[in-house]
């Protein structure tokens, strides 16, 4: 009859209801346990446990080792030496650096930190020198290896080139009677306590050496050049360094 359809429409429509509303239920529940998870992830994060705690040992080792490096490294300063490298930068119409890997990109900063006291000089990469790059360099100039072994093959030909056109080669090693210290009019010794990592392998605290060694030169021939923050400020007038060298307000 038309009353008991009705009533089991009422009734299927009332189960059906039931049903969305548990399965709302049962979906903000998940949420909310996924929200939980999320939460403790997060609590968690910073926290020292027992599988963090040897990394976080290890990390803090490291800022001791590149440390004790860094302190040892003044006494290893040759002052004869560093006086003719910062001669010879201070005086060369053009800089060429290169060294592979690790070296090689601090090299390119060590190019970077000469332009920046207007002492023209460029990163030649050891496979584009020996391809026609080495072009830049004309006698008289000065071009820069490095290399913690002092053998680094693909650094050879270079020298070979160097020595028949005149460049003054300055050689930053940490074995003196290597090929390229050898071969060069300067050699900087580079002082490596160790490396941080703990098979003694990765290229860091030697990464770190042969940076501070290209800071104290900048830091020298600013002085031995007498570079003012006059000349920065007119070829850095971007940042926040060049507004403070300019007056500007931060």
């Amino acid at each position: 009859s038309q009353l008991e359809n009705n009533a089991l429409l009422i009734a299927a429509r009332a189960e059906l209801d039931t049903l969305k509303a548990k399965q709302e239920a049962e979906k903000q529940a998940a949420l909310e346990q996924q929200a939980a998870e999320v939460d403790a992830l997060i609590s968690a994060i910073g926290t020292v446990t027992l599988s963090s705690e040897t990394a976080i040992k290890a990390a803090r080792a490291a800022y001791d080792i590149e440390a004790a490096c860094i302190n040892e490294m003044k006494e290893y300063v040759d002052d004869e030496q560093f006086a003719k490298a910062i001669e010879l930068l201070s005086n060369a119409p053009r800089i060429g650096a290169a060294g592979c890997g690790h070296s090689g990109i601090i090299c390119q900063h060590m190019a970077h930190l000469m332009c920046c006291i207007e002492r023209p000089a460029r990163f030649i990469s050891p496979a584009e020198a020996v391809h026609g790059a080495t072009g830049f360099l004309q006698k008289g100039d000065v071009m820069v290896f490095a290399s913690r072994g002092g053998k680094t093959k693909e650094l050879l030909p270079i020298v070979d080139i160097c020595k028949a056109k005149g460049v003054k080669i300055i050689t930053v090693t940490e074995n003196l009677e290597s090929p390229l210290a050898t071969a060069a009019d300067v050699v900087i010794k580079q002082h490596v306590n160790r490396e941080t990592d703990k098979w003694n392998a990765q290229g860091t605290t030697s990464t770190t050496a042969l940076c501070m060694i290209f800071h104290a030169l900048q830091a020298a021939i600013i002085e031995q050049t007498g570079y003012r923050a006059e000349q920065f400020a007119l070829i850095h007038p971007g940042g926040a360094v060049g507004e403070r060298l300019n007056n500007k307000a931060l």
